[in-house]
């Protein structure tokens, strides 16, 4: 059986019955040893539309969903919870990635997830983080809520900055890890790209935003309150 299809499997009785997406097939496995015998996997995707397809078929009570992915028309997540909006009603998504970038955040809370936590948290918060979903709490991760309030409230988000708008999600991504102290090699690791394509990002980053070195970048994203 293919891991983007259905397991096939009948899941354990009063388990929460997941799906996992994620176009990395080894993270799916860590992250499936990693849940506890409260969760029952009952399927898996790597793209766009294999998740819309398995989720269709299996009808899991959360999906576990990674904001980028491959496929369909660039949406990533947003895309596949747009293409399942459905089953809104019984089946809860749960966004799990490596950005912690507020307009990441804002956009898949917008088209419906109910929560979003980053892949630095540990097996059992993660199992945790299902649970409380399932049972109809919203989740995050530290500092992520705030970006939501800002989005939802009566003030204008930061995330809205026209400067934001000039990078791409990547570049998005790699800039909030340089800001924060990490090197180009950690970057490279924490998002599954060569040291070079991180130096070609950080290149666009700093032109594009007229920044001149990374001490500018750590004060820029500071002052937006992106760190």
């Amino acid at each position: 059986m293919s891991s983007i299809e259905a397991e096939g499997v009948p899941a354990r009785e009063g388990s929460v019955r997941v799906v996992l997406v994620d176009d990395h097939a080894i993270f799916r496995s860590g992250l499936k040893a990693d849940l506890d015998s409260r969760i029952s996997v009952v399927g898996e995707a790597g793209t766009v539309e294999q998740a819309i397809a398995v989720i269709a078929q299996t009808r899991p009570d959360v999906v576990l969903l990674d904001v980028h992915l491959p496929g369909g028309l660039g949406g990533g997540g947003r895309e596949v919870i747009a293409g399942s909006i459905a089953l809104l009603g019984t089946t809860r998504f749960l966004a799990l990635s490596v950005s912690d970038a507020a307009e990441d955040v804002v956009a898949v809370i917008r088209a419906g997830a109910r929560g979003y936590v980053t892949k630095t948290i540990s097996g059992a918060e993660i199992t945790d983080a299902v649970m409380r979903v399932a049972g109809g709490d919203a989740v995050f991760s530290p500092r992520l809520a705030g970006f939501v309030l800002d989005a939802f409230g009566t003030s204008p988000a930061d995330i809205a900055d026209d400067e934001l708008d000039r990078l791409s999600a990547r570049e998005l991504e790699v800039m909030r890890l340089i800001a924060r102290g990490y090197s180009y090699k950690e970057v490279a690791k924490e998002l599954f790209i060569s040291i070079k394509t991180v130096e070609t990002h950080v290149s666009a980053v700093l032109r594009k935003l007229q920044l001149s070195s990374r001490h500018e970048l750590t004060k820029w994203a500071a002052e937006r309150r992106l760190l």
